[in-house]
């Protein structure tokens, strides 16, 4: 073979100047993020993203939960033209995905909410702004156009509860997230270690986290500071933010919500199928199958382990997202086949975020949507409703 061949063969890739593209580009999967996520950021801040309750027994059996299944495909079907759209809440998406609500999200890039909104708008997906945000529900609305849905912690104030929730009505957020597993916080042991408040107080070992992600520091200083944007009057951190939720919430609360809340509602937690009839009954349009990624009570059943039960007691016509766990579009299409309508992501998209701000957002939504595209592909399946419908042939238990 003459040289001027080889030339042909081997085709050198140009030098990426940017350093935050040249990243991203390296990222094949989500533990890529994460490991780039891990390397730039602090550790209390990373911590606070990748860490659960207690002895995180729950953050693992969520991963598990979704690994113990096992494809059965389907072979000589022509799947050229997969179709991955889906429709839950009344509105079609290109991916059965959400964005999930996230707290202090600005702590771990200045891109924030705003950030992630915009990237999901890019890709046709719900985003969820959480109660303990800091950028203001206004703030996202005027900043980015998705499937806006903002979710409610119901707090002592019952008057702050009606502002909040008239505000996102105000705004046009078209759904209403009620998480109902964080009336008491978990014990977080992670964020204890690490003293994690807002603002970061500069402790010795915030010194030294200061010295050894300088990159983080800088972004943050050149940012307005982080609060709570939708109370900013009140003096809490993160550690003592169960001061503002309430411990007498009943079904009665979610009655009065559904009441006051003109679109749809929707009921996030730990939900086995008496309390999903109770949501139903209370005027719940949909459900999010949560143990709040393992952050809440440790040793929670894994969501993915309760999809089917739920589908069987509330019926096709209901909404029933499932979170916690989530780390491959092959988990995505699990839940589908285990009978959900869709799924929502949070510490998958905080990865991205850590990685590279916005840009990284966008790319963990890529690899999550190829990922998926290619499983349905490979099992030999058409569109998400055939992948559903197929379920119970195409999942084997290990």
């Amino acid at each position: 073979m003459r040289a001027s061949e080889i030339r042909q063969l081997i085709q050198m890739k140009p030098v990426e100047l940017d350093a935050t593209r040249r990243r991203l580009a390296a990222c094949h999967d989500l533990a890529d993020l994460r490991a780039v996520g891990r390397r730039l950021t602090p550790r209390p801040v990373f911590d606070y993203v990748d860490g659960g309750a207690d002895e995180e027994l729950s953050v693992r059996a969520n991963t598990r939960a979704f690994r113990r299944w096992r494809f059965q495909p389907r072979t000589l079907v022509n799947v050229s033209e997969a179709d991955t759209s889906a429709r839950f809440l009344d509105s079609d998406v290109p991916l059965p995905l959400a964005l999930a609500p996230t707290g202090y999200t600005r702590m771990m890039h200045p891109a924030g909410e705003i950030g992630a909104a915009r990237a999901a708008q890019r890709h046709g997906l719900p985003y969820a702004l959480s109660t303990m945000a800091t950028t203001t529900i206004e703030a996202v609305a005027a900043e980015a156009e998705p499937d806006l849905w903002f979710q409610l912690y119901i707090l002592r104030d019952s008057g702050l509860n009606k502002e909040l929730v008239d505000r996102a009505a105000a705004a046009g957020y078209r759904v209403l997230v009620v998480t109902v597993d964080c009336f008491v916080t978990g014990h977080r042991s992670r964020d204890h270690r690490n003293g994690l408040v807002i603002p970061p107080a500069l402790t010795p070992r915030t010194l030294a986290s200061i010295a050894g992600k300088p990159g983080y520091w800088v972004r943050m200083l050149r940012n307005p500071a982080i609060g709570f944007a939708n109370f900013a009057h009140s003096n809490v951190t993160i550690q003592s933010t169960g001061q503002l939720f309430n411990p007498a919430i009943t079904w009665d609360d979610i009655a009065e919500l559904r009441a006051r809340w003109p679109g749809k509602l929707v009921i996030k937690g730990p939900l086995g199928p008496a309390d999903a009839r109770l949501a139903i009954a209370a005027g719940a349009d949909g459900l999010q199958l949560s143990n709040h990624g393992g952050r809440q009570l440790d040793r929670t059943v894994p969501p993915a382990d309760t999809i089917r039960a739920i589908r069987e007691t509330v019926g096709p016509e209901v909404s029933v997202l499932v979170d916690s766990g989530i780390r491959h579009g092959s988990d995505i299409a699990v839940a589908v086949a285990l009978g959900a309508d869709g799924c929502a992501i949070g510490r998958a998209y905080l990865y991205g975020l850590m990685a590279g701000g916005e840009a990284g957002v966008d790319k963990a939504l890529d690899i999550l949507a190829d990922q998926f595209r290619r499983t349905m592909q490979l099992l030999g399946v058409r569109s998400v409703a055939e992948l559903r419908a197929a379920g119970p042939e195409l999942l084997v238990p290990r």
